[in-house]
């Protein structure tokens, strides 16, 4: 009784706004964590006594690949978390088991995938994104080292996601959160030891925090399926359910798919902009050095958008699968509002603790003006950002997974890179690069005004046509 109640039960008469704070909690300080051992990496790495900017410069290089591998097995966490919830919220527990052993499948797929492009892909992938020239041969050389190693090593980050979504569409998000803060700490531990040589161990640089980003993985990973073990019991974990099913692959990622494009047009944005602002004549390897930075930093508030969006789902598809219209509203309502607070207190923050921040990192004089302007700048998206993600949650929940993936085209390919494209074209030199950094703020507005509109018809198509 004690599982069914805070599984099933729970999801389906809680108060929406109180039960968005139960479960919300933990999975917003999950992601936000995630982006801070992101920012330890970093940290850790530009102080190194030795070519340390250009360790920062190679990991935001690999950041795109990074950022991809993480679309894949998120976005099939996502579809895999709506079609679960969905079922459950149906009383089919025989589908929902056939969800999760049917994503654990994709998950040893999308591993092979990963190791095979650890192995084959990681040289034509790095120096694609030198172009221009500008891009020192060390700093290339650290970036393959660092992307081989988070590629052939990335069972970790696969199947945690796949088990984290599981957790939190029956309910025990707490669980996931406690899973990813363990392979946190085990990054954040491990990485001066690694990077720096400490307590007996080599000194292995960007290698070492990979090898500490990866182990920490490894870590999140196994609790994740300890308590999927343990604690779902209302799933059948029998070894039958791994077998695929074309008609629960399609179920899962009519959501999925949209959500792995949405993610992974953050990898074609990073990517882009990496080749744009590497071409900027005098400080092309500094712009690229303060995007790869202030992507990090800005991970602390947008994760923490994605993080309610990963509520905004199961809620609301959860009381979809009931008909329960006046729930599905109050998760829409609930959600926007939880995540537009959170990101109106991640702009103050960004804007009051721009020096400190910066702090951290050891910089030149160059890259550390420039990234003060960035994110004085950029971060004035943020409420822009947020909206449009929570929209992003609430059309997976109600399986409108195109209008979804169109607002990620929006605010990491449509607007944004032409923008970049056009307004670094302006840019002679230090003096003036600030002006690229409104590209980020042009992209998010418009996204967002798109994202309000295509929600009117489906709010009248899905939620007002019910009882």
């Amino acid at each position: 009784m004690k599982n069914k109640k805070s599984a099933d039960n729970r999801m389906a008469t809680e108060p929406v706004g109180k039960l968005m704070v139960s479960v919300g909690v933990p999975i917003v300080l999950s992601m936000m964590l995630q982006a801070v051992y992101n920012i330890v990496d970093s940290a850790y790495l530009s102080n190194m006594q030795e070519a340390g900017e250009e360790a920062l410069t190679a990991l935001s290089l690999a950041f795109p690949v990074q950022l991809f591998m993480v679309a894949i097995a998120i976005g099939t966490g996502v579809g895999t978390n709506a079609l679960l919830s969905k079922s459950m919220g149906e009383g089919n527990k025989k589908k929902a088991s056939r969800a999760a052993g049917n994503a654990v499948f994709v998950a040893f797929v999308i591993y092979a995938v990963f190791v095979l492009f650890g192995l084959f892909g990681v040289s034509a992938y790095v120096n694609s994104q030198n172009a221009g020239g500008s891009i020192g041969a060390g700093v290339l050389t650290m970036t393959e080292d660092y992307l081989r190693i988070c590629c052939c090593i990335s069972f970790g980050i696969v199947f945690f996601s796949i088990y984290e979504k599981i957790l939190q569409s029956m309910g025990r998000s707490l669980y996931s959160t406690i899973a990813q803060v363990a392979g946190a700490v085990v990054n954040i531990v491990l990485d001066p030891i690694l990077i720096y040589g400490w307590l007996g161990f080599p000194q292995m640089g960007v290698k070492g925090a990979a090898y500490a980003t990866v182990i920490g993985q490894i870590m999140s990973a196994v609790l994740a399926f300890a308590f999927h073990t343990k604690l779902n019991v209302e799933i059948d974990k029998s070894i039958k359910y791994l077998r695929p099913r074309l008609r629960i692959l399609k179920e899962i990622f009519a959501v999925g798919l949209p959500a792995i494009i949405s993610q992974a047009l953050l990898t074609v944005m990073t990517y882009g902009l990496n080749i744009i602002f590497g071409k900027i004549p005098q400080v092309g390897e500094n712009t690229v050095t303060v995007y790869g930075l202030y992507c990090k930093i800005q991970q602390l508030i947008t994760f923490a958008a994605f993080g309610m969006r990963d509520v905004i789902t199961p809620i609301v598809a959860f009381n979809y699968g009931m008909k329960d219209k006046k729930r599905i509203k109050d998760g829409i309502k609930y959600g926007m509002l939880y995540t537009l607070v959170l990101m109106a207190a991640g702009l103050a923050a960004i804007e009051l603790l721009t020096e400190p921040l910066i702090g951290f990192f050891a910089l030149s004089d160059v890259t550390h003006t420039i990234c003060v302007q960035c994110m004085r700048i950029v971060s004035l998206g943020l409420i822009f950002a947020g909206a449009s993600i929570a929209f992003q949650g609430i059309f997976q929940a109600l399986q409108r997974g195109i209008e979804s993936m169109v607002i990620s085209f929006g605010r990491q390919v449509i607007f944004i890179l032409p923008a970049a494209w056009i307004l670094a074209k302006f840019v002679t030199g230090a003096e003036n690069v600030s002006i690229v950094w409104w590209s980020f703020l042009i992209g998010e507005g418009l996204t967002a005004i798109c994202a309000g509109l295509m929600y009117i018809p489906v709010m009248k198509k899905k939620i007002n046509v019910l009882e």
